[in-house]
């Protein structure tokens, strides 16, 4: 049996586990974003219908999730969980559902409990009381192989073994496949080839791991995770220690995975430009609650965005997809100073239609 085939600590449990997920053969794109796909009026403090439409009381979310509507499929729920490292406590009495085929985004300030909501539907955290639910079952309950064939995990921070070339590692996304009756193939070996084209990384094949930077190191991960090959597919800041290109990069590559190959996937993301421009569902979150959520044009406001990050804005529409896109409110010059060249909301040439031209990707942590 060739060297890839070697068994590895992959999905179902503990703090190694379910490194990857997404499945398919997405090209690796060069440049900008997606095209338009959702047209979003600018919407400014006044405007707070969708706000109430969307910001359901925590109870009346746990129902719906308990009695989903027979058109909202979610194999992946967590239901009344309470989410804690030792005796601190994150979040109590949680309920999320994730839609089947969505590319659901969580947004979030620091410390919100975002990313431990993400570990905790991965299995990695186990919730204090509830459940998480995979496919209907307890996914504490479930074989890890079971697990690791549906859904994988990109953590923040993953460390790869020494020594290990970026073409072992890659194929070890291929170890939930395997078993006694059916061993490394040509099908795994392809299957690694096209993981490795699809996020740019093929030259980098015979390299060692701890050689690359951390972008390269990262779009290797992603790809180890396109390798697994799971219909469920998690990641927890996917975009860290990338450059603004391989950002957009990456989540044009998770976009397209959405898209054309009906994956689902959910992603933990600091940057609420991004969030509105990629997600299909989004998710925002204080203090450890849901405080809003559903598509981003239906909840993104500068009411919202007030709410959960404590930032003043405008929400326009990005020219470039007709999402929602937040211009933080200018800084105002100090007392007695002249400023530093940043235009206040009534000097002359700073209408609302010019502010379009600063907003540019602002992000919004």
């Amino acid at each position: 049996m060739s060297g890839r085939g070697r068994p590895v600590d992959l999905p179902g449990g503990g703090e190694r586990a379910e490194r990857a997920v997404v499945s398919g053969r997405g090209r690796w794109g060069a440049g900008g974003g997606r095209g338009p796909h959702r047209a979003a009026a600018p919407r400014g403090p006044g405007d707070d219908g969708a706000v109430r439409a969307a910001q359901r009381p925590i109870a009346a979310q746990q129902q719906s999730y308990d009695n989903p509507r027979s058109s909202e499929v979610c194999r992946l729920t967590a239901e009344h969980v309470t989410l804690a490292y030792d005796q601190r406590v994150i979040a109590e009495n949680l309920s999320v559902g994730i839609p089947d085929q969505s590319f659901t985004v969580i947004v979030g300030p620091n410390a919100c409990g975002k990313s431990t909501l993400l570990r905790a539907l991965s299995r990695m955290l186990k919730p204090a009381t509830g459940s998480v639910l995979l496919d209907g079952s307890a996914i504490s309950s479930l074989p890890a192989k079971k697990v690791a064939r549906t859904l994988g995990l990109l953590p923040q921070s993953s460390i790869a073994p020494d020594g290990i070339t970026v073409a072992d590692l890659v194929a070890r996304g291929r170890y939930p496949h395997q078993g006694l009756l059916r061993q490394w193939s040509a099908d795994d070996e392809r299957i690694v080839q096209e993981s490795m084209a699809a996020t740019g990384i093929g030259e980098l094949a015979d390299r060692y791991v701890d050689e690359l930077s951390g972008g390269q190191r990262q779009r290797v991960w992603i790809a180890m995770a396109l390798a697994q090959q799971t219909p469920l597919f998690l990641l927890d800041e996917p975009t860290t220690y990338l450059d603004i290109q391989h950002q957009i990069e990456v989540l044009d590559l998770c976009a397209e995975l959405h898209e054309e190959q009906g994956r689902t996937l959910v992603a933990v993301l600091h940057d609420l430009n991004h969030a509105a421009r990629y997600a299909t569902h989004l998710i925002a979150m204080k203090d450890g609650a849901v405080v809003a959520e559903g598509a981003p044009s239906d909840i993104v406001t500068a009411e919202l965005v007030e709410r959960v990050f404590g930032l003043s804005c405008q929400i326009i529409e990005d020219p470039e997809t007709g999402t929602p896109l937040v211009v933080p409110a200018a800084r105002k010059p100090r007392k007695g100073g002249t400023g530093s060249g940043r235009a206040s909301a009534e000097q002359p040439g700073r209408s609302g239609d010019t502010a379009k031209g600063a907003a540019a990707t602002t992000a919004v942590s």
